[in-house]
């Protein structure tokens, strides 16, 4: 099974958080707005738990898919999979903290599987367990690592439009700090959906033919000139056949004719004396 290249990863998922940004954020907005409606809140959560599924096939979103029927139609058998996975999670916690964690990544994928791929909850846990299998750790990093960059920026913003406690500065950092927490729901999810599509299509990311040197092209050799015809020798004609000189026709033999016969002498009757 191929490795997930973390750093290839996050930058997938940034790039299908930034095309989905808008929808993103209309789609969590209508959620919270929902929240509180019973029976529409079962479908409206189904729905999100889809959305890495949704951005994985390349869809551009659209908010009010959310409130579609469709993703209240097995809310018994998500209620399922929402009390595995979370007694399983805790369980692994009570082992030290890290079982759980681990359960926790291994499943993470289930819900996305239960939607998208209309499965039931058993064979869901199954299956994310499957994928997941030897990218544990790595998905974890991409998640982590996307987090820690985020704070760190955010961070960062603040101490410098902080300094000088001048008020329009704090302003302009305020209103920066609210972007970059309102976009680190939509990355979370981008990355999110970046590793899905590499473990359930096969599309491994790897930046490591992007990050080398391109070698240079040998340039191409200037095309030879072919050498001129030798003048080809003048086929040679055939020599004219000469009429064949014609035999002298052999004679035939003169028929001989026959010879005439002499009239036969006519014996004189010879008179008595």
């Amino acid at each position: 099974m191929k490795k997930l290249n973390i750093m290839a990863t996050i930058k997938d998922g940034l790039a299908i958080a930034l095309v989905n940004y808008l929808s993103l954020v209309l789609t969590a907005a209508l959620y919270l707005v929902t929240i509180w409606i019973p029976y529409l809140n079962v479908g409206t959560t189904i729905a999100m738990a889809s959305l890495p599924a949704e951005m994985a096939k390349g869809n551009v979103l659209n908010p009010l898919f959310i409130f579609d029927g469709k993703y209240r139609k097995n809310m018994g058998e998500f209620f399922i999979l929402s009390a595995l996975m979370s007694g399983a999670i805790f369980v692994g916690i009570l082992f030290g903290i890290i079982p759980g964690l681990v359960i926790s990544v291994a499943w993470s994928f289930a819900a996305v599987l239960f939607v998208d791929k209309d499965m039931d909850a058993l064979s869901a846990l199954r299956e994310s367990n499957r994928i997941t299998y030897g990218n544990k750790w790595r998905i974890f990093g991409a998640e982590f690592l996307l987090v820690l960059c985020l704070e760190i920026v955010i961070a960062i913003v603040q101490a410098l439009f902080g300094i000088g406690e001048i008020g329009w500065l704090e302003t302009i950092g305020g209103i920066l700090v609210v972007i970059l927490s309102v976009f680190a729901v939509p990355a979370i999810m981008g990355v999110e959906a970046s590793i899905y599509k590499q473990l359930t299509f096969g599309e491994i990311i790897d930046d490591s033919a992007a990050a080398a040197p391109a070698e240079p092209k040998a340039e191409a050799a200037e095309p030879v000139a072919p050498a001129p015809a030798e003048p080809k020798a003048e086929a040679e004609k055939p020599a004219e056949k000469k009429p064949a000189a014609k035999k002298p026709a052999a004679k035939k033999p003169a028929a001989k004719k026959p010879a005439a016969k002499k009239p036969a002498a006519k014996k004189t009757a010879e008179k008595p004396e």
